[in-house]
Formats: structure tokens, sequence, C-alpha cells
């Protein structure tokens, strides 16, 4: 059932426009109808059916088709008509650049004017239209046919296996060209991301101290006691160390001391280093941590088994995205 917002049609700045686009959309649908009775019509096996089972509807249609070009150019008239004062109003109120863009633009207005029966039908697209338009100032709502959304659901659905093709195609042509030795991971590494040395060693340097932060922090005594453990186990199994409680008096006494300290100098190092990386003093490391990892082009020398590496390393990223592309969402959709 087609719903009409009147309060945005009595708001609206248009309302002369849009009552001739209801005119006209009605006078569309009633010229399409009989285009297609008169097309079904002209068979002569339903002239031969009618005249057989119903000869009145044919003594009545029989005249109609015979003059149908008259009745259809009627309808013409009609549509010319408001076709040629859209295009006044379009020059006066400067819809666009140039006077004569008008017919350019809703060229199926005009061609779907002539009254050649393969043209006739371009007049669908002139429905269309108004009902976009229509659409477009929230003046009725499309999307709640439920033959919109059967069409819009198959478009989308097509749309997707298309692209999806496209890109599955697009990037085994790029994993060949990398198998063949193309120079792609170098202009990555050159061209793209050492230009973003800076941008990098931010987005790192935040990621590290936020890491830290929130996986450290939450946890400093629980790994405090963990390291100070292992130290102490590891002490205990060394030998030079064990000597000492042969010492008379002060042995044991030096080892429990010696594996106290050693436990407690290791944890503190480790939480110094956790609340530096945390911080943003490790902007600093980080940046070497860059700079080396990205040199400057033409500094350093071919690295094969790096090479090798690096595209292994491509293919790898390209083929997760080729599965992920694969992902049908449209039929998860449908099981909806």
């Amino acid at each position: 059932m087609l719903k009409i917002n009147r309060e945005n049609l009595k708001t609206s700045h248009q309302l002369i426009w849009f009552i001739i686009d209801f005119l006209m959309l009605g006078l569309l649908i009633i010229n399409l109808t009989l285009i297609v009775i008169d097309s079904i019509y002209g068979f002569i096996a339903v002239q031969n059916l009618l005249l057989e089972h119903a000869p009145q509807v044919h003594q009545f249609y029989q005249p109609v088709h015979e003059n149908f070009l008259f009745v259809d150019l009627v309808f013409v008239t009609i549509f010319l008509s408001e076709f040629f004062l859209r295009w006044g109003y379009a020059i006066k109120a400067r819809v666009y650049d140039r006077w004569y863009f008008y017919p350019f633009i809703h060229w199926y207005d005009l061609v779907g004017c002539i009254p050649v029966g393969s043209l006739r039908f371009l007049r669908v697209l002139r429905v269309i239209s108004i009902i976009y338009r229509l659409h477009q100032y929230k003046i009725i709502d499309i999307t709640q046919f439920r033959l919109y959304r059967l069409v819009s659901f198959y478009y989308e659905a097509f749309m997707e296996e298309l692209s999806d093709r496209i890109v599955i195609k697009v990037l085994s042509g790029v994993q060949s060209e990398l198998s063949l030795g193309s120079p792609l991971f170098e202009r990555i590494q050159d061209d793209i991301l050492y230009p973003r040395r800076e941008m990098l060693t931010e987005w790192i340097s935040g990621r590290i101290a936020k890491a830290a932060s929130q996986g450290y922090m939450p946890k400093r005594a629980d790994l405090r006691i963990y390291l100070e453990g292992r130290v102490d186990n590891a002490l205990k199994q060394n030998l030079e160390l064990s000597r000492l409680r042969l010492v008379p008096v002060v042995g044991p006494t030096i080892q429990e001391t010696l594996e106290d300290a050693v436990g407690d100098i290791v944890a503190n190092v480790v939480h110094q280093i956790m609340e530096d990386l945390a911080s943003t003093s490790n902007h600093a490391f980080v940046e070497d941590l860059v700079q080396v990892m990205l040199p400057a082009p033409g500094t350093e020398e071919p690295d094969e088994t790096r090479n090798d590496a690096l595209i292994a390393l491509i293919n790898e990223i390209i083929e997760a995205i080729k599965a992920q592309v694969k992902v049908k969402h449209w039929r998860a959709e449908l099981k909806q």
C-alpha cells in the first residue's frame, strides 16, 4: 500500500510539481498498461482466441487496436507538454549551467515519447525517475515495498558476487606478479612505508605503551613473584653458588641474601623496562627500531632470503584477504 507523507508534501516548496508528478505517474501507468495490452492483442493467436471465446471483447477492442497510434499520441502530447513545461522552469530557475542541458539529462523522457514499439517502453524509466524523486523528497518511502526489498536484495547479491570475483582475480594477479619477481614489496617499502616512518613510529610507540600499561601494570605483583621464583630456582642450580653453603657460620646467610638480591634486581630491571615502554620515553627506542627495519632506499644490499620471506608474507596476507572476500554475506541474510 502506497503511503504518502502529507506533512512533507504540504511543507514542500514544490507542491505543484509533486502534484504534476502524481498525475504523470498515473497517466504513465495507464499508458504502459495499454501498450502491454495492445502488444499482446497484436498476436494473431490472441485475436483468434478472443474472437472464438469473447467476441464482444474482440469487437470492442479491434477499433482501438487499429487506431492505437492516435490513442498513444494523446498521451505523448500530454507527456511532451509536461516535458517542455519542466524545461522552461529549469531555464527560469537556472537548475543547470546551460539552458540546453535539460533534454540531454532527461533524454529518456524525450526518446520515450517517440511512438515506436521498442522506444515506448523507455517510459518505464520516466516512472522510475518520478518514483525516485518522490522518494528523495520523502513524499513516499519505496523501501517499504516488498518488490523493492526483493529487487534490492538480489541486486546487492549480484553486485557482491561480481565484486568478489573481480577482487579475487586482481589479488591472484598480484600473487602471480610476485612469484615472477615483481618489485612490489620494494615499492611498498620504499614508496609507501619509508615516507611514513614518523607515522609508523608514533603508531607502534602508542601500541607498545598501551600494551605495556594495560598488560603489565595490573599484573606487576604476579610477574615479580614469578621472576623471583625463576631466579631463585636458577641460582639454586648453580654449582659455584651452592658451594657458599660450605662456608662455616655465614655461608647459608650469604647464599640466601645473594639470591634475594639477584631476584630483586631482575624484577626491578624488568619493571623499569616495562615502565619505560609504557611511557612516551619508548619513542626513541621505537624510532631506532623502525630505522633499522626501514632503511633509506638504496642504502642496503638486496637480500634474497629476506625477499623470499617478504613474498611469502605478502602472499599469506593476500590469501587471508581472499578468504574474507569469499565470504557470502548475502547468503547469511537469506537464512534470516
